[in-house]
This record gives C-alpha cells, structure tokens and sequence, in this order.
C-alpha cells in the first residue's frame, strides 16, 4: 500500500512533536495565552434618572446588539513563589445596530417611541487580575483559594434617526452612558495533570460574590473549565469555557440604573509556558 507523500509530512510533524514535549506538571512558572474568544454577552439594562426608573432594554431583543462575536484575548500568570500565582486577563468587544424598534422604552430619561428607527453602540472593555495560594500543590495536582478584580468598562450610545412616520431626525436626540464595574471575585483554582501522561493538562476555576461597594450592589458568579495540549516543550494550545454573570444596581460614572449581564463563551489560544 503506497502512503501519499502528504500523509508523510504529518506523521512526521507529529512525531517531532511528540519527541520533543517535555514533562507538563500542574503549574507553570509563567504562562501566557494569545487567541481567540468566541463571545456571548447576554446583556439587559435599566436606564434611571434621580426621579424615575426607565424600562428595562435587552441588547439583543430591542436592539440588535447581539454581541456573539470572536474577539481578541490575551491572559499571562506568574508564579514567583512556589504556591503563589499573580495572572492578568484582557479582552474588548464592541458593537453596532441600526433597527427600527417594535416597542416604546423609556432610558436615561428619554422616551423612545415604537416604530421610530435607532442607532445603537456599545462597548465592553474587560480587565481581570487575581491571585491564588496554591494550598495543595502535588505532582499531578494543585488546589487552592482564588481572589480576584474584574474590572468591566462599559459604554452605550443610543441615537434616533427617523421618527415614527419614517423621516430622517434633525439634531437627533442621544443618550449616552457609561460605567465602570468594578467586580470582586473570590472562590477556587484547580489544576491537573493525568497520571502517565506528558502533553496534557486540566484546569477549572469558579466562585461567587456579593458585592455591597459604594456604586454597586449585586452578586457575581463566574466559572471556567478548560484543557491545554503542549506537544512540545513550551508551546501548546488551551481550549476553555468561561462565564461570568454580574447582576445588581449600579451608581457609577455617569450611569445610574440596573444591569444584568453574562459575559461567556468558548477561548482558543496558543499557549507559550516554562
């Protein structure tokens, strides 16, 4: 039986591979993850003045912001001491919608009427750093508590463009709002590592919150369940889901109102460890 010369080449690539992955133990000394984020912000907010409560608008439904997008992520931990780890985490989404609305809302203050057509913006920025204190740090295994700051900037912009009989708006009215979410996290890091195995490497993290800070008030829930392949020494890949989920009342910025928010989905990254 003849093997194409292509099927060659792969066999042969994996086999360099293979022999040159190194030992994968629990934890890194550093490591840092560059990919992609497969997105899902699930986002419902209320808009308030200091006399009245808005109604409540959801991204998607009422505005067309569905924010199911791949965005840009880069994550590094640092492990100086034997049981501690710092990390950071980054990503930003942002996006835009022209739709005529199928029912009138009240936001910020301002009325938008059923029928009429309105632009949409938003933008989430999120930055994430914690800590954790490695308690059980084994061979094949790691365990420990985990606390934490997600920070989460966001933006929304809400313009009308045409009245309800469909003609353009001059001067259009606009509201604008922004705040910044400052989230505690506090809760556990696993990590393990398969007897007998060299390349692979399972990881969870999850906790929850209740935040009571001058600003915001609401709870917090967040989790992570992932595996990373290394088929070489230091370079591999991570697969993971993670979700977070903030809801709560927020006086923050120039926002004041209520916010229901689920940031998760799936993150593909290229991993380069030592």
């Amino acid at each position: 039986m003849k093997i194409p010369v292509a099927s060659c080449l792969v066999l042969a690539c994996l086999a360099l591979a293979w022999s040159n992955a190194g030992a994968v133990e629990p934890l890194d000394t550093f490591n840092a993850h560059i990919g992609g984020y497969i997105t899902q912000f699930d986002t419902k907010v209320r808009g308030d003045t200091q006399t009245e409560q808005g109604n409540e608008i959801d991204f998607d439904r009422d505005l067309d912001l569905a924010q199911g997008n791949a965005i840009a992520y880069v994550g590094v931990t640092w492990r100086p001491w034997n049981d501690h780890e710092f990390g950071l985490n980054y990503y930003q989404d942002d996006a835009s919608a022209e739709r005529q609305i199928n029912r009138s809302f009240e936001f910020n203050g301002t009325t938008y009427q059923a029928n009429s057509t309105i632009h949409s913006e938003s933008a989430i920025d999120t930055y994430e750093a914690y800590y954790v204190w490695w308690a059980a740090n084994n061979p094949n295994w790691a365990a420990g508590p985990r606390l934490g700051v997600a920070w989460y900037r966001f933006d929304l912009e809400i313009r009308l463009d045409r009245d309800v009989n469909g003609n353009p708006v001059t001067n259009a009215q606009r509201d604008s709002v922004s705040a910044d979410l400052p989230v505690p996290t506090l809760g556990a890091s696993w990590r393990w590592v398969p007897a007998g195995n060299d390349a692979w490497r399972v990881g969870a993290d999850g906790g929850w919150f209740a935040v009571n800070l001058e600003g915001l008030d609401a709870d917090v829930w967040f989790g992570r369940v992932g595996v990373e392949w290394f088929p070489w020494e230091n370079w591999g890949f991570s697969l993971d889901y993670t979700a977070r989920k903030i809801k709560g009342d927020a006086d923050t910025g120039d926002f004041l109102g209520r916010i229901d928010f689920l940031d998760s989905g799936i993150r593909l990254s290229g991993v380069y460890r030592f």
